[in-house]
């Protein structure tokens, strides 16, 4: 048994403690219930390459130089998504709650966590083809001010043309692809048009309240770096904002199974993992 790599860690894990409340005192973010592997893989990794000698060091920086912070904060936030990401996902929408939609005079959607985008444009161009978009109106939404300004441009790199390609006709689009983007140089515009009912907002799921009384909540790849306590706050504030009988969906890496919400959801596509959310 290795004492001195044993203390080493418990020394790193309380300076980790104290860093992430330090950020919430001075900054208003909101890190501490977090999954504790991913915060500290990501600080770890920003120490390495940051030529500082302790988390410590790193506290004292992130105190004083706002411009650190900000780098920690791209460093602690998830930005990994794509158009269409996990196709099945949307194809699964598409079949199995598009149609309760279309019976709705107006639609209200709220994407939570939406990173630089990509997906809210992916079910924009969804509705679009379902002929649902002129009554919909959709809040998309991060804590994170920097991709934010990234989703509301719509323009990607375009060398993932052929990836998000390949996503669309996956998750059973209906169109040329090439339709809804214009290739310039090195990058893509996505279609004005898709921005006209999006509003892109900062809202912060661990320490804001409800955003909106909404039809369908979109919240994807976010809750599986939260805890068990974190995780169940987040699916209060989602209850809080789903009207009776509106949709909760999720997709394949998250479930609300082991919330203390779990019982006012009825399962309508166990693998997608979308909920409706019982008419009480």
């Amino acid at each position: 048994m290795n004492l001195y790599s044993d203390e080493h860690n418990l020394t790193v894990n309380l300076e980790i403690e104290l860093l992430l409340e330090a950020i919430f005192q001075q900054y208003g973010y909101d890190f501490r219930n977090y999954s504790k592997a991913h915060v500290k893989r990501r600080l770890l990794s920003r120490l390495s390459t940051s030529g500082l000698k302790s988390i410590s060091e790193m506290q004292h920086k992130v105190l004083h130089e706002p411009g650190f912070f900000d780098q920690l904060l791209r460093d602690l936030s998830i930005n990994v998504t794509e158009m269409f990401r996990d196709p099945s996902f949307y194809l699964a929408i598409r079949k199995e709650i598009i149609p309760i939609l279309k019976t709705y005079p107006f639609i209200k959607v709220w994407h939570a966590g939406c990173s630089t985008g990509e997906e809210v444009y992916s079910f924009a161009i969804l509705l679009k083809e379902e002929g649902l978009y002129n009554r919909v109106q959709i809040y998309a939404t991060d804590f994170n001010t920097n991709v934010l300004e990234i989703a509301k441009k719509g323009i990607y790199p375009i060398n993932r043309i052929k990836e998000f390609t390949a996503n669309y006709q996956q998750a059973g689009g209906r169109q040329s692809f090439s339709d809804y983007y214009m290739a310039d140089y090195n990058s893509v515009i996505f279609d004005q048009s898709l921005k006209k009912n999006i509003v892109f907002a900062e809202h912060n799921l661990v320490t804001d309240s409800v955003f909106a009384e909404v039809n369908i909540i979109i919240c994807r790849n976010v809750l599986i770096y939260f805890n068990r306590d974190l995780q169940d706050t987040v699916f209060n504030l989602f209850s809080d904002s789903l009207i009776n009988g509106g949709f909760l969906c999720l997709g394949s890496k998250e479930t609300i199974q082991f919330s203390s919400k779990a019982g006012l959801y009825e399962t309508v596509n166990f693998q997608e993992k979308l909920y409706k959310k019982r008419i009480v």
